[in-house]
C-alpha cells in the first residue's frame, strides 16, 4: 500500500521560517556579557540559519522536481527545457540532482511516517542528510528522539547508527553485545569492526570472533579491527592482481605466514601496490597507443611546409617510440627508460 503524502499544509507547517533575519549578535567586545552567554546566543542564531537553510533547500528540490517532471512530460525529450532552467540560474546540474534527492529524501521520510513533519526544524542539513541515507531501523531511532524534542546533529545521527550497527549485527559475539549494552564497549569502536568484518568471508571470520569473545575490551576491538582492514585489503588487492593469478602461489598459506609472522598490513600494503601498478601499466600502454596514433595521423596531414609542426612530432618521438624516455626533474638530471614491449614482439 503507498503511504499518503503530507497535505501542503503540513509541510508548510513543517517548514515555517522566521520572517525576520535582521539578527541582532552579541557584541564581540562587551566585556560584560560572559563567554558562555556570548556563545549560547551565537549558538542560538546559528541554529536557525541552518535551519532555514535545510528548509530553503528542501522547497528548491522541490521545485526542480517539478521544473523536471513538467519537462518530461512536454518537453522535447533531450531535457532541453530543464537544462535551460538550471542554466538561467547558474546552478549545475550535479547541485539540481542533489537537491532533488534531499527533497525526495525529505517526501519520503515524511510519507512513510519515519519523521513527524514539525520535527524536522530539530535537524541540521548535514545531520538531515545523513539520516535519509542511514538504514530503516536508524531512521526510525533518529525520528524518535527528533520527536521527543531532541536537537539532532550528525553526532546523534553517527551515535545512534553505530549503537544500531554494534547491536544488531550478527558478526560480533554476545559477550561483546554485553558489554557494549552495559557501556563499558562504546558503539562508535564497534561499528568500525562490524564495517571490515563484512567485507570477510566465513573462514577468515572465526578467528577475529574467537579473539574477541575471549578479551571483550576495547585494545583487542582496536585490533582486532586494524587486522580485519588488513585482511579485507588483503584480499581484495590480491584477487585483482592479474601476476598471481598466473602463478601457483598459495595465497591462503601466505597470508597464513603473514599472520603468524605479525606483518599482515605490510603483506597488504604491497599486494594492494601490485594492483595499482599493473593498472597503471595497462593505462600507460593504453595512452602510448593513443598518442602514438595520433602523431601518425598528424604526420600524414603536415608536410615540409609546416615545419614547427614536424619538429613537435620529432621531439615527442621519445614518448612515441618503443623506448620512452621521461625526465624525473625540470633539470633533466635523472630520467626513466621504458621499453613497451607486447605480446609476439621480440
Amino acid at each position: 500500500m503507498t503511504a499518503t503524502p503530507p497535505s501542503p499544509d503540513e509541510i508548510v507547517a513543517a517548514l515555517e521560517t522566521p520572517v525576520d533575519f535582521d539578527f541582532q549578535l552579541p557584541d564581540p567586545e562587551d566585556e560584560e556579557i560572559q563567554e558562555a552567554e556570548f556563545q549560547q546566543q551565537l549558538d542560538a542564531i546559528w541554529k536557525l540559519c541552518d535551519r532555514f537553510d535545510l528548509q530553503t533547500d528542501i522547497w528548491r528540490g522541490r521545485i526542480l522536481r517539478a521544473v523536471r517532471d513538467r519537462e518530461k512530460k512536454g518537453g522535447d525529450g533531450r531535457g532541453t527545457g530543464f537544462l535551460n532552467w538550471l542554466k538561467a540560474r547558474e546552478i549545475t546540474k550535479s547541485q539540481a540532482y542533489a537537491l532533488i534527492q534531499l527533497a525526495n529524501s525529505a517526501d519520503t521520510l515524511l510519507a512513510e511516517g519515519t519523521l513527524d513533519p514539525k520535527s524536522i526544524n530539530n535537524f541540521s542539513k548535514r545531520a538531515f542528510l545523513e539520516t535519509a541515507k542511514s538504514a530503516p531501523e536508524v531512521q526510525r531511532l533518529i525520528g524518535e528522539a527528533a520527536q521527543k524534542g531532541d536537537r539532532i546533529t550528525r553526532r546523534e545521527v553517527k551515535q545512534l547508527s553505530d549503537e544500531w550497527t554494534a547491536m544488531s549485527s550478527e558478526l560480533l559475539p554476545e559477550e561483546v553485545k554485553e558489554k557494549a549494552a552495559q557501556g563499558s564497549l562504546p558503539p562508535r569502536h564497534l561499528a568500525p569492526l562490524v564495517k571490515e568484518m563484512e567485507k570477510l568471508p566465513d573462514i577468515h571470520l572465526k578467528p577475529i570472533q574467537k579473539e574477541i569473545a575471549e578479551s571483550p575490551d576495547l585494545d583487542t576491538v582496536k585490533h582486532m579491527t586494524s587486522s580485519a582492514r588488513s585482511l579485507a585489503k588483503y584480499l581484495d588487492a590480491a584477487a585483482q592482481v592479474q601476476t598471481l593469478k598466473n602463478s601457483p602461489i598459495d595465497l591462503e598459506m601466505a597470508l597464513e605466514e603473514a599472520l603468524r609472522l605479525d606483518c599482515l598490513n605490510t603483506t597488504a600494503d604491497l599486494v594492494k601496490q601490485a594492483t595499482q601498478l599493473e593498472q597503471t601499466v595497462a593505462k600507460l600502454y593504453t595512452t602510448w597507443k593513443r598518442l602514438g596514433s595520433l602523431s601518425d595521423r598528424l604526420y600524414v596531414d603536415t608536410g615540409a611546409s609546416n615545419p614547427n609542426l614536424r619538429s613537435l612530432l620529432t621531439t615527442l618521438e621519445v614518448l612515441t617510440s618503443e623506448v620512452i624516455e621521461v625526465s624525473l626533474d625540470e633539470a633533466g638530471d635523472r630520467a626513466v627508460r621504458l621499453r613497451i614491449m607486447t605480446q609476439g614482439n621480440s
